[in-house]
Formats: structure tokens, C-alpha cells, sequence
């Protein structure tokens, strides 16, 4: 759980994103604040893997480049590969554990070091931890989380996950340095090649994805794939070579973080203040958090979606210092143990699919709008892209860009465009009140800020979301020519 906002939850949540121009730096204040690009996303839950039972030791063959049998045997090249991945997050790393377990020969270029640190609210979702379980990741250095606290204006809501048939009733907090390197070792132990501090770029053949080109000078490599699965995010060279950059226009965030020691560092919930102010002492359609880590210390950060009025002059340092402020005696802070970082959340993407090539987590625009959250669907993603892969290599993009949007596009989009109706202060204001009034409305708040609400989920929460996608996809035209100056 990265940062996001529920805002209005009858009209929907909101989320924790803030944007300004394509400059990801402008709008964070300080100079001292360092920006990270890249990110994290999702995987189809309530479906076993395509070919794949939830046993993953069980070793499974598909006619691809590498695994094809003559009845004879063959050399193998050994730049020919069945999956190359650019990325080592969560997404990418839960592709390469699923292929190499399936016997593929993947491989995954990291552009960071082994152990190196991801800016990140660190916070994981029942869904996340569901799909943790399913890729048999141990959970041990990970601090358990009951449920939520949400607080707007003086009212406070406190629930625990709710008990269900598809997720785990828990969550958890997991420092990203640790977390990705949890992930990177099982892909290793797996048997995926991984290769750090390497950037990855692909090969194109028109609108064909080859392979990719890795590293440079006496270590450069050009590998060969029958599938390419892009993880890196959704700013930079690699979604630009795609066509598959975020949709100009679209609702996008920031968010900044630090972390605090705490004797409060082992709570069993989560905590959002809803109504959030910026520096001018406005609403701001975003939230901060407080997502303790059971190891002495708390992540504290905020976002703000792009849509908010006066956008562009939103300083980041100076709206996550005020609400240091603000939760400073209720948690006893002890001073920042680093500096302030701040990153950018992608929630929208031109395309997620091609000859030869996928996009997963946040490189296929995967972020809840309304919390920022993106770790579920990358690591949900990543295993659904390489289980289409394993039943047929040949429709496994296409297939895939149909199952994702099966399953999350209605909530997505009624995310960004819930995100313009909110950016209007008038119409903030009584939404926070809204959305924590009753415990019925908290209820399908708390749904919402877990990942909880697919095409799959019954009840409340999912109707509130097929109506909400219905009504708002009528007046969507409207919000975006009304909506707030940035």
C-alpha cells in the first residue's frame, strides 16, 4: 500500500497521487528530495494459474523456444530464452519465480543493486498477501496487520480486513529493501538468471518485441525471447519505445516518504488521515499514513492526486512536515532516520500489450486511484502473464490485455474519474465526511483501500463500484472540462 485516499467513498475513494507536468520533480518543494520513477501492480485472484496448480513445484513443459523436444535434444543458445523480464520488482520478480518454477529459461534485468531500497509506503493488502502465498514467499520478517484506522476531521474508524473466501483477513507491512530482495532470492533459488545494476532496452522488429539489449561494452548482451514482460514502471525510455506511456491528461500522483522511530512501531493497524491540508491549510484529495513496521520504526508519508486545484504549486516536503506535525504526539516520533523521498504513481497507460511483449504492474498502469496501491496487481500480473504464456505462447499478450481488463479496467477507470470529481474542494470536503459516517459506508471504504473490489466481488462494496462506474462514466466529460486548475 503505497499512499491513496478515500475520499467520498459513496462517490468512491479517492487516492494519493499528485501531478504536475512531465517533470516528475516539480511540485516536491525541497531541493534535498530525491525522485524515484519506478514503482510497482496485479494478478488475477479467484482463478488457479492457467496450467499451473497452486503446487508450483510441479514442473511444466510448453513449446516454446527453449523447452521445445526434438525427441533428439539440441544446443541451446545460450542467449535464446523463453521470458526476458526488465525489472526486479515485485512484478518482475513474481514472473520470473512463476516461469523459472514452470522449468522456462527466464531471465530478469535489474537496474539496481541486490538489496537496493524502493521508495514505497511498504504497506501490503490482503490481496497482496494473497499472492505472496501463492508464489510460497515466507512471510516471517514481515510485521502483521490487523485492518485499518481511518480518520477524517475528528471522526476515527477503526476495522479490521474483512474475512473472505478469495484474500487472507491480513495484511502486512514490509519495507520494500527487504521485500524485493525476498523476492529476487526465491526467483534465483528458482532458477531465473538475475542481473543487476544492467539497464534492459528492447529489440524491435516494427511494432515486435525480439528480446532485449542489455548493458554496454565488453557486457553488453542481446537475448532473444519468446515473450518480453516489461516491469519497469511506467516513466522512461522502455514505455516510450512501447507506446505504452501514461495517457496524457489522465489523473497520475505523488507521493513522499520517511521513516520515524516509534514505540508504536509494532500497531496491528494501519492509519490514514483522511483530511489531509496542505501548506495553505486546504483539503487535499490525497492522504497521509502512518504504516507501522514491527521493527522499531514507522513509514510516514503522504501523496495528492494530479486532479487537486492548485496542483502545481503543491510542495510535498512541506504538507508531509505538517502532517509530521500533526501525528507527532499521538505516535512520539523520534526524528527522521532519512531524507524525505518522493516518487511518481502511474495510473493509466496507452497500451499494455504487443507482438511479442506484456507490461505488467505499474508499467500496464496498474494503481488503484483511490490508494495508490499497486504491489497486489504487479505481483498478480506477473504470475497471469506467464500462465497464458505457458498454455500458448503465440496468444498470451493478446489473452492477457482481455483478462486484465475483465477484471480491473471498470474499477480503474472509475478511480480516475472519481479523482476529477474530487478535485473540486466543494465536493472533497463532504466526501471525507462521507466516507467514514457510518460503518456500512467505512465498510466499502475499507474494501476500496485494500484492493478488494474487482469484476469478481459481491455484495456492497461491488455494487457501489458498478453503479459508481456507470454514473460517472455519463458525466466524465463534464468532470474533465470542469475540472480544478492545477
Amino acid at each position: 500500500m503505497g499512499w491513496g485516499g478515500f475520499r467520498g467513498v459513496l462517490l468512491l475513494s479517492d487516492g494519493l497521487t499528485s501531478t504536475m507536468k512531465e517533470d516528475p520533480g516539480e511540485g516536491l518543494g525541497a531541493e534535498s528530495t530525491r525522485f524515484d520513477k519506478d514503482f510497482s501492480p496485479p494478478r488475477l485472484q479467484g482463478r488457479n494459474t492457467v496450467g499451473c496448480a497452486a503446487d508450483h513445484t510441479t514442473n511444466h513443459r510448453v513449446d516454446s523456444a527453449f523447452l521445445r523436444e526434438t525427441g533428439h535434444g539440441r544446443r541451446v543458445n545460450p542467449e535464446q530464452y523463453d521470458i526476458a523480464v526488465i525489472g526486479g520488482g515485485p512484478a518482475g520478480t513474481a514472473a520470473a519465480i512463476r516461469a523459472a518454477r514452470a522449468g522456462l529459461r527466464v531471465i530478469v534485468f535489474e537496474k539496481g543493486k541486490h538489496g537496493r531500497d524502493k521508495v514505497c509506503g511498504d504497506g501490503l493488502t490482503p490481496r497482496a498477501i494473497g499472492a505472496l502465498n501463492e508464489l510460497e514467499i515466507p512471510l516471517d520478517d514481515a510485521h502483521h496487520i490487523r485492518g485499518l484506522r481511518m480518520i477524517a476531521g475528528k471522526r476515527v474508524r477503526e476495522l479490521d480486513w474483512p474475512t473472505t473466501d478469495r484474500f487472507p483477513n491480513h495484511g502486512a507491512v514490509w519495507p520494500r529493501r527487504r521485500l524485493d530482495t525476498a523476492l529476487m532470492d526465491a526467483a534465483a533459488a528458482a532458477g531465473a538468471e538475475m542481473v543487476y545494476e544492467t539497464t534492459a532496452l528492447p529489440i524491435m522488429d516494427g511494432d515486435r518485441v525480439l528480446g532485449v539489449e542489455a548493458g554496454d561494452g565488453p557486457t553488453a548482451r542481446k537475448i532473444h525471447a519468446d515473450l518480453t514482460i516489461v516491469a519497469a514502471g511506467a516513466v522512461g525510455k522502455v514505455a516510450k519505445m512501447l507506446g505504452a506511456d501514461r495517457v496524457e491528461g489522465e489523473t497520475f500522483g505523488l507521493a513522499i516518504r520517511t521513516y520515524a522511530e516509534t514505540p508504536r512501531h509494532d500497531d496491528v493497524h494501519l492509519e490514514a488521515l483522511l483530511s489531509l491540508k496542505g501548506e495553505d491549510g486546504k483539503a487535499v484529495p490525497g492522504y497521509g499514513w502512518m504504516f507501522p513496521a514491527g521493527d522499531g520504526t514507522v513509514n510516514i508519508g503522504c501523496g495528492a492526486l494530479s486532479t487537486m486545484k492548485g496542483f502545481k504549486k503543491l510542495n510535498l516536503n512541506k504538507m508531509l512536515e505538517n502532517y509530521r506535525n500533526q501525528v507527532m504526539p499521538d505516535w512520539d516520533l523520534g526524528p527522521n532516520l532519512e531524507r524525505a523521498r518522493a516518487w511518481r504513481l502511474p495510473m493509466s497507460t496507452q497500451k499494455r500489450h504487443g507482438p511479442g511483449w506484456v507490461a505488467i504492474g505499474d508499467a500496464a498502469g496498474l494503481v488503484n486511484p483511490m490508494n495508490g496501491e499497486g504491489i497486489d496487481y504487479g505481483l498478480e500480473s506477473g504470475m497471469l502473464a506467464v500462465d497464458l504464456f505457458i498454455e500458448n505462447p503465440g496468444t498470451a499478450p493478446a489473452r492477457y490485455d482481455v483478462m486484465v481488463g475483465e477484471q480491473f479496467d471498470a474499477f480503474l477507470r472509475t478511480g480516475r474519474r472519481f479523482s476529477f470529481l474530487i478535485g473540486h474542494p466543494w465536493i472533497l470536503k463532504p466526501g471525507l465526511a462521507l466516507s467514514v459516517s457510518t460503518e456500512s459506508i467505512a465498510k466499502i471504504t475499507l474494501a476500496v483501500m485494500g484492493n478488494l473490489v474487482d469484476n469478481q466481488t459481491p455484495g456492497a462494496a461491488g455494487k457501489v463500484m458498478w453503479l459508481a462506474d456507470k454514473g460517472l462514466g455519463l458525466v466524465d466529460p463534464i468532470l474533465r472540462k470542469t475540472r480544478a486548475a492545477a
